[in-house]
């Protein structure tokens, strides 16, 4: 099989989402030792949820990460475990965070799905299933 899909005892898949979140006020709180212990802090997350981190940039002012996970995890709980589980730890490892915003992420984020196939492509596939 295509290393490109996952198999599961139920089903064949490729799940990946582009996530982007900020910290509060968009504050550039994420360089240095906090950058790297957020790195470090969201691979071992990744790992015991069981997901996937394909690419990942931490910038000064928003984290880019680009994941693959199975059928179960959603985005928004993906999203919900890495920043909770990011901030209640750099928050205590790192003082002046508390100081100098009140939480660390904001509450929103940006998620895509991203997937090998264009999705003019699956419309079109879609439509010639009726033709055949």
């Amino acid at each position: 099989m295509n290393s490109r899909w996952t198999t599961s005892g139920k089903a064949v898949f490729n799940i990946g989402y582009h996530l982007i979140w900020c910290p509060k006020y968009r504050r550039k709180v994420l360089v240095e030792k906090v950058e790297k212990r957020l790195k470090e802090l969201l691979i071992q997350k990744s790992k015991e949820i069981n997901i996937r981190i394909e690419k990942m940039e931490v910038m000064p002012d928003h984290v880019h990460l680009f994941v693959k996970c199975d059928t179960t995890s959603s985005p928004h709980w993906i999203v919900q475990q890495l920043k909770g589980y990011t901030s209640f730890i750099l928050r205590k490892e790192f003082k002046e965070l508390k100081s100098r915003i009140p939480t660390l992420w904001t509450r929103s984020y940006y998620c895509e799905s991203i997937g090998h196939i264009s999705e003019k492509t699956i419309k079109k596939y879609i439509d010639d299933q009726k033709n055949k």
